[in-house]
């Protein structure tokens, strides 16, 4: 499907503003330093709880931090 919507998100941007670490943020969340690592690559697309998890830990609602590009 050549029009399939892919979920892009600003978390290493936001992350980085908030001086926060790939580690720090893992574990604020509750989740390896490897999976937020993922995430930020857009190798791995967050769940809707860990998605929803991410903005509240970093003060941002869902479509500051995720969009589909």
């Amino acid at each position: 499907m050549e029009d399939e919507l892919i979920l892009k998100n600003y978390l290493k941007e936001v992350r980085t503003e908030k001086n926060l670490s790939q580690a720090q943020l893992a574990k604020l969340v509750g989740v390896s330093r490897n999976t937020i690592s993922s995430i930020e690559t857009g190798q791995f697309n967050p769940t809707a709880k860990l998605a929803l998890i991410l903005c509240i830990a970093l003060g941002k609602k869902f479509e500051e931090l995720f969009y589909f590009g």
